[in-house]
């Protein structure tokens, strides 16, 4: 779990750097869009981003911030595995996964997504924007961090046990910190 924790905290520090060059990632579509002759199309896929990347972008800029945004796809899906790993769970934990794993998908359709509140991301964008060409891709990786960290903390609370917490009464004791209460020899319950 912890491992998990870790992972998810380096993801969300470069989401936060690539947040900040939202408007440099849009830009570097619309230039790719134009480069492919493709502007009618919504960008609707991590595959479509990564084509532009790959064939239909020509500045420095624009691939590096493309290829920052393909590669946080690629890290989430691996955390994905990660968390499935770590615990198999219940049905909450398993939908929130495949939830993930729906939206990473590279050929998933991301047009109809949207980030609501408390996210700004689609705020930026002009309304044309935000309804016909990006909404969807700018979308994604925040919709996929909240679900991420709702797993994390389901998990905490209903599936990983606490040490300090006495099993039969509930009682926590603040002095134990992460040290398990104290049990009599031969005594196998609190």
């Amino acid at each position: 779990m912890n491992e998990v924790l870790e992972t998810l905290k380096k993801i969300e520090d470069k989401y936060k750097l690539f947040q900040q060059q939202q408007f440099t990632f849009i830009k570097a579509l619309e230039r790719t869009r134009e480069e492919a002759h493709d502007m009618i199309r919504p960008v609707s896929s991590i595959v479509q981003v990564q084509c532009y990347k790959d064939h239909h972008c020509f500045n420095a800029t624009d691939r590096r911030v493309l290829n920052m945004f393909v590669s946080l796809c690629n890290e989430l899906r691996c955390l994905c595995q990660k968390m499935e790993r770590a615990h198999a769970g219940d049905s909450v934990t398993h939908g929130l996964l495949e939830k993930c794993k729906l939206l990473l998908n590279d050929s998933n359709d991301l047009t109809a997504l949207r980030a609501t509140y408390p996210h700004r991301v689609v705020n930026f964008l002009s309304v044309e924007e935000s309804k016909h060409r990006y909404g969807g891709v700018v979308s994604l990786l925040p919709i996929v961090l909240d679900t991420m960290r709702a797993w994390v903390t389901h998990s905490k609370k209903y599936l990983i046990p606490n040490d300090k917490e006495c099993e039969r009464c509930k009682y926590e004791d603040p002095r134990l910190g992460k040290k398990a209460p104290w049990i009599p020899p031969g005594n196998t319950s609190c």
